[in-house]
This record gives C-alpha cells, structure tokens and sequence, in this order.
C-alpha cells in the first residue's frame, strides 16, 4: 500500500489491534472509552498490544471524557501517560488540550510535544470543537503536531468534504489532515476523492458477542464490547490502495 494513501483504525481493546494488523491498517489510535468519544487505555491494555502489534501504534492520550479544557491535575495525568508511552515503545500518542475559550492551548500542546519526543504527535479532534479551524490549523503546525485528525467541524467527515479538501490545501505538506468519524467503505472513495487526502482515520467497529451463559437483564450498565470488523478493515485498505 501507498504510504500516501493509508487507514489509521481506531481500537478499543488489544483484539481489534490484531485485527488492524492483519487486515493492513497502517497505524492504531488505540483508545478506552468508545461510549464517550476515547479515552486513554489502562498501562496493561498499552503493554499487551505493544506486544502484540508491530504496525504504528498512538494511544489516545485523554484522561478523562468531556471537554478538553484540563487542570493542573489532568495535565499531570497527560504529562505521566506520555512517559509511559515512551517507555513502552509506542510510535506517537493522539492528544488535544484546549484554551477556555476553545482555541487550541499553544503552549500546553508545545510542551506536549516537547515531552513526546521523539513520538509523533496527532492532535485528536479538540480541532473540530475550535471557532475558527484554520487558526487551529496554523496553530498546530507551530506547535510542532505531525498530523490532525478532523471531520471539519462536522458530527462526520462526509459532510464536511469541502472544508477537508480547504483544510488539506492549506496545509500542504506542512502537517498532515486526516479525516476521521463516519467514514466506512461505502463513503471512503469519495470522500477520498472529494479531500484529496492522503491519511484516513476510521473505527470500524461492531458490537461482540456477549459470551455469558446468563445475563441478568435487570442490570442495565453493562454496556458493550466492541471489536474491529476485520472484513471492513481490510475493504477499506484495499480502498485505499487503489489507484481510484
């Protein structure tokens, strides 16, 4: 596959990180959380699919879900969680700190990046939550991000195909734009088209079987489980790969 043209998955457990393996994802966002948008994955969950999964692997670096907006305390969690990272051999991490008014935090991503290194660094969709996107996109280039990932201030990326191709024409080679959320092989072609993109972020997922032999149905928190749809994966990195 192209390196120009490649899909990021989006994993939920070490499973669905085997599974973006197999299926020819080139990088893993891996992240906890899937209910409430990710969050950062336990040290056990990091430390199994390191070792597990040999194709790029960026956690999700969040301590908590809700705004990006974080105190002291939180920027400790994040400054922590990075270390760990590095020590367990990750390629980069996704992360996103944001100003009370919204704007990208300058200097708290600067530091993150300094604290990094030398990981990549993806700034997660704090970006589609800013009032002005090109802003947000200069900033992180002087930030020193590698890649942003976006669906242009949209709930998804198909509907926001001009602003990504404006986004990924602004930035040129100066950071990459990969557009992420509702992106699934019936629409990746064309939002390829559209963009002209080179970076495409995606989950994938499906719920998993609950294995249990019983299942008190009065206990309502249990929540689900969910895995990569290996078939899908692999239909859309043949997408990908394509020269269409």
């Amino acid at each position: 596959m192209s390196v120009s043209n490649l899909l990021e998955l989006c994993a939920f457990n070490v499973e669905s990180c085997r599974i973006a393996q197999r299926a020819g994802a080139a990088r893993i966002e891996l992240c906890d959380n899937p209910v409430e948008g990710g969050t950062t994955p336990s040290y056990g969950t990091l430390r199994r699919a390191r070792e597990q999964v040999d194709i790029r692997l960026y956690p999700i670096i969040r301590p908590r879900s809700g705004n990006y907006y974080y105190n002291d305390d939180d920027f400790e969690a994040i400054r922590q969680d990075i270390a760990v990272c590095k020590d367990l051999g990750c390629d980069g991490i996704s992360v996103g700190v944001a100003r009370v008014n919204a704007e990208i935090d300058t200097e708290r991503m600067k530091q993150i990046v300094e604290w990094a290194a030398p990981m990549g660094v993806t700034c997660n969709r704090v970006f589609d939550g800013t009032p002005d996107l090109f802003k947000a996109l200069e900033d992180l280039i002087l930030c020193g991000c590698e890649r942003v990932l976006t669906s242009g201030g949209k709930g998804s990326a198909p509907e926001a195909t001009e602003i990504l191709a404006r986004l990924v024409e602004l930035a040129g080679d100066r950071i990459c734009v990969m557009p992420g959320a509702g992106l699934k092989s019936t629409n990746l072609a064309e939002v390829r088209r559209k963009t002209g993109a080179r970076e495409y972020h995606a989950s994938a997922r499906t719920i998993a079987p609950n294995p249990l032999s019983f299942i008190n149905t009065e206990v309502l928190d249990y929540g689900n489980v969910y895995v990569a749809d290996e078939e899908e994966v692999r239909h859309m990195v043949e997408i990908l790969s394509s020269d269409g």
